[in-house]
């Protein structure tokens, strides 16, 4: 399913115009985009959760050439599915 796909949907379902449902769902992302930037978490009932997870640097060596290399920490976002939508999924 594709952006379009997705605001015609939604906004279907709530009786709303597509350009309401594309503020909406730009408002949730910036939302999530926020909290996981401070390494909180957002979560939506029966849906899941996102969460931001810190990733320390390390080493790598490059397999072909043997060299060394430092990656950086990051922050990487997860997303875990709520038990109700993975029974749904069963």
């Amino acid at each position: 399913m594709d952006n379009k796909e997705l605001l015609e949907r939604v906004s279907g379902n709530l009786g709303r115009t597509k350009g309401d449902v594309a503020k909406l769902l730009e408002a949730f992302a910036e939302v999530v985009k926020s909290r996981c930037g401070e390494l909180d978490s957002v979560a939506i009932p029966g849906f899941g959760t996102f969460e931001a997870k810190k990733k320390n640097e390390r080493v790598l060596v490059n397999p072909s050439n043997g060299k060394r290399m430092l990656v950086p920490p990051k922050v990487a976002v997860t997303f875990k599915v709520s038990n109700v939508l993975k029974n749904r999924l069963k």
